[in-house]
């Protein structure tokens, strides 16, 4: 089966021996795509447990399992992202995570979330939500950089 986070990989090879606790996500956007594809899986968990510990003390993981189980999950896209790789200590991945809910209204949020990394494994601590698509090329970053987009996370 192909993993649900977009990747083009297979499940098995690519988010769920993250979400099964076999191999730490090497980068903030490999546990962003575990952290989607245990939505779509359920892995309530595996949930809790990739969130930064400072950031776990309002999870509810019975309303988790209930909003991820009703959701049709439609598909991951990553827009962008600032750091987070092997050798760094934090970083953004910006996201779309579209999917419909209990109702069957179509939804795309977007998302920049924050991730940390604490003795050699990602953690994410918190997100805040962005407009989509309505960023130009010429704009300042979403990310806060200074930069313009196409030279900064639109690369």
């Amino acid at each position: 089966m192909i993993c649900h986070c977009g990747s083009g990989r297979d499940f098995e090879d690519c988010c769920a021996p993250v979400i099964a606790g076999e191999k730490f996500a090497e980068t903030a956007e490999e546990l962003m795509r575990a952290r989607y594809s245990a939505y779509v899986e359920v892995a309530t968990d595996f949930l809790h447990d990739s969130l930064h510990p400072d950031s776990r003390d309002d999870f509810d993981a019975d309303s988790t399992e209930k909003w991820a189980s009703s959701s049709k999950w439609l598909g991951l896209k990553i827009l962008g992202g600032k750091a987070g790789q092997r050798n760094d200590r934090a970083g953004t991945v910006e996201f779309t995570a579209s999917y419909e809910d209990a109702e069957g209204h179509r939804i795309d949020h977007s998302e920049r979330s924050h991730f940390k990394k604490d003795h050699d494994q990602w953690f994410f601590c918190d997100g805040q939500a962005i407009a989509p698509n309505k960023v130009g090329r010429n704009d300042p970053c979403t990310c806060g950089s200074g930069k313009k987009y196409k030279k900064c996370c639109g690369a």
